[in-house]
């Protein structure tokens, strides 16, 4: 892991710039484990974790004002200086408008500013400390430092309602540690904390005019093309060295087999549109496209592709086809990753313990199969589905802006896949109801159904459509919880509720479509720490500020159109000189993922029933042992329940293990104890009530 942290104390301390850190316990000084100081008192910075040289860049204009970007980032250093003066001024939207995927912190005097990022794949985290506020991006190292104790309301949340942000608030899995929201900055002024957003707000009582749909895909492919041309103009980097040469094994068979990634820059390339797009970007930008010649690939300046080939489930037949196809183009390097029983979901459950719980925990060990074969920079399709395609819920927008017309063939594509004539009736009346009912009714509908614990929705593609048509609606895994877990996430909706008189400031589906986007940049970052390969960087261009900018900006008309996202992923292309795509490209294909999934499940039913004979869940008050237990057994047996929410139950039962059994702490200067969840977790009744206050 990487990551940022730093604090704003309320009161100057006369200590010199080459020192930092307060004075913990036998006046040892208290600082980060493996941290590099950034800059120091009386509002220090470190950076933590093994950040390469030019992802760290601090830009002095004196003493007391500086800014430091960390990650990513395409603007040159008289670009962080003219933005540095600019924030001086309170403007902070042009700090998060550079190419690339980074966090930036200005300090002005005694005024600290972090700025987040629009997904949530960069979160900023903050927390009380000695008076002052301190503030990370990750917030296992701030509930180290506070000795937080876990939010059971925040974990009954993330389970019953994990795309709600009035269930969720600002919280985090640690007590006293917040999040900031994605599109906001923390602003910190000596130890007082602000929150603000530098997004500017549509207006719900007039629709915005209309968008120009060629101006709009024109600026999603420029913004493409730079997040990709920004990352090949960084240096390249070679992981470390080859400890030598074992017997019967070749340089690539070595560095496989130590997890070690191929030296230069790689793609994913499943035959999806999303992988396909970047890997056939990033292989046609001039320059230097791909691996480094001479490191033991022998492909010289060719782009590494790296397809990964389930056999132990079928389904993919013609995507891999189509991976093969598009692996011709002569700068691209193809290697194809098989995987086994050994490689399917559950199969392997140990690793690395994660800054958050997120789904991804039970399919990280096979993700890492498929990223040990890769680049050292290795380009990921991830968020290209949240960003570019359109919510059910948008159909609700598009009535609110009097574009009926624009309904006709996303409920045509519905009705030809249901088969009904009943279908058209069905989901306008949804859609309607959905643009006329307020957000705060949307709200108490959800905290009715988890009260009364209604989960049934209807099955296929029209009842998913029909579901997703609401303001907010059940997680997966909210059937399985106890009452009283759902009774204390319903309070906090009825809370929320009586807060948001005046609703979310946005349209229904545009909302939607924004917490579907943080949700899968949470997993996204989840996975990536769980997943990680030494030496590694995974890049997700589509998660990126201007990227996700210039897809907000495509009109609703183009966006529910069927195939929209392979259409304007398809002018992308073009538009950067590739015209030959294999037939069939952009076809949507989940059917293998639940395949998968589902396979997994049942031949690991036994471990996973084991796994819950006395679950950390239950002693929290979230589950109840034996109900999973029969969850499991009924999955594995082949009954239709959803395997997701069976996902989020074992992963966070993971993950909470794990964080239970860790050793150490984040930080010098303090004994061993003094870490997050320094007591564990007591079997208790009422253990809900103390972490789901409203704050």
């Amino acid at each position: 892991m990487r990551w940022l942290v730093g604090w704003s104390s309320t009161a100057a301390r006369a200590l010199g710039a080459e020192t930092a850190g307060a004075t913990g316990y036998d006046g040892e000084t208290l600082r980060p484990v493996g941290s590099h100081l950034l800059w120091g008192d009386p509002d220090p910075l470190w950076a933590v974790g093994d950040w390469r040289p030019d992802e760290v860049r601090v830009v002095h204009a004196d003493a007391q004002n500086r800014i430091a970007v960390l990650g990513i980032c395409g603007a040159s250093d008289e670009e962080l200086r003219r933005g540095l003066f600019t924030a001086r001024g309170g403007a902070l939207r042009h700090l998060t408008a550079w190419p690339g995927s980074y966090t930036a912190v200005v300090q002005a005097g005694r005024r600290i500013t972090v700025c987040g990022d629009l997904a949530g794949a960069r979160p900023v985290f903050h927390a009380p400390w000695e008076g002052g506020t301190a503030y990370a991006t990750a917030a296992l190292p701030l509930a180290d430092l506070t000795e937080a104790n876990l939010d059971f309301g925040h974990l009954a949340a993330l389970l019953a309602a994990p795309e709600v942000p009035a269930a969720l608030r600002d919280t985090t899995p640690y007590e006293g540690v917040r999040r900031v929201a994605p599109g906001h900055a923390l602003v910190l002024r000596a130890g007082a904390r602000e929150i603000s957003g530098y997004e500017p707000v549509a207006s719900l009582a007039v629709a915005a005019p209309p968008a120009d749909p060629d101006r709009a895909v024109d600026a999603v492919r420029d913004a493409l093309v730079e997040a990709v041309r920004v990352r090949l103009a960084a240096p390249r980097h070679v992981p470390g060295l080859d400890p030598g040469p074992v017997p019967g094994m070749g340089p690539a068979e070595r560095r496989a087999a130590r997890g070690m990634p191929v030296p230069g820059i790689g793609a994913d390339l499943s035959g999806g549109p999303a992988s396909g797009t970047l890997a056939l970007l990033a292989a046609g930008l001039p320059g230097r496209p791909g691996t480094l010649l001479g490191h033991g690939t022998g492909a010289g300046e060719r782009l590494l592709a790296v397809t990964f080939n389930d056999l132990a489930v079928g389904g993919r037949e013609a995507e891999i086809e189509r991976a093969g196809a598009l692996a011709a183009n002569p700068r691209l390097h193809h290697v194809v990753v098989t995987g086994a029983e050994d490689t399917l979901p559950y199969a392997d459950l140990d690793g690395p313990l994660t800054d958050e719980p997120g789904a991804s925990l039970v399919t990280a060990a096979r993700h890492r199969t498929r990223l040990a074969a890769g680049s050292a920079d290795h380009f990921t399709g991830h968020g290209a589905r949240q960003v570019l395609d359109a919510h059910p819920a948008r159909l609700a927008d598009l009535l609110l802006d009097r574009q009926r017309r624009h309904l006709v063939r996303p409920v045509a594509a519905l009705t030809r896949a249901d088969g009904s004539v009943l279908v058209p009736a069905r989901v306008y009346g949804a859609a309607r109801r959905l643009s006329r009912t307020p957000y705060r009714t949307g709200l108490e509908a959800l905290a009715e159904r988890l009260m009364r614990r209604r989960f049934d929705e209807p099955k296929g593609a029209v009842g998913a459509s029909l579901a997703a048509l609401t303001w907010a609606r059940p997680g997966p895994a909210a059937r399985w919880l106890t009452g009283e877990a759902l009774a204390e996430v319903s309070v906090l909706l009825q809370t929320g509720a009586d807060r948001a008189a005046g609703g979310p400031g946005q349209r229904p589906g545009e909302f939607r479509a924004r917490t579907v986007l943080a949700r899968h940049a949470a997993d996204l970052r989840v996975l990536e720490q769980a997943a990680e390969v030494r030496s590694q960087r995974l890049h997700a261009p589509f998660l990126d500020n201007q990227v996700v900018r210039a897809c907000r900006d495509l009109p609703e008309a183009l966006r529910v159109k069927p195939g929209a996202r392979a259409a304007v992923l398809r002018t992308v292309l073009e538009g950067a000189g590739v015209t030959d795509l294999p037939p069939g490209w952009g076809t949507p294909s989940h059917a293998s993922s639940a395949a998968a999934a589902r396979t997994g499940l049942r031949l690991a039913a036994d471990s996973l029933v084991d796994l819950f004979d006395t679950p950390l869940l239950a002693d929290a008050g979230l589950v109840e042992a034996r109900v999973v237990r029969k969850a499991l057994r009924e999955a594995a047996a082949g009954e239709p329940l959803p395997l997701d929410g069976l996902a989020d139950l074992v992963s966070l039962e993971l993950w909470l293990r794990r964080l239970l059994a860790r050793r150490g702490t984040c930080w010098t200067g303090t004994p061993a104890r003094a870490r997050a969840v320094p007591a564990g977790i007591a079997p208790q009744r009422g253990a809900l009530r103390a972490g789901a206050r409203p704050s």
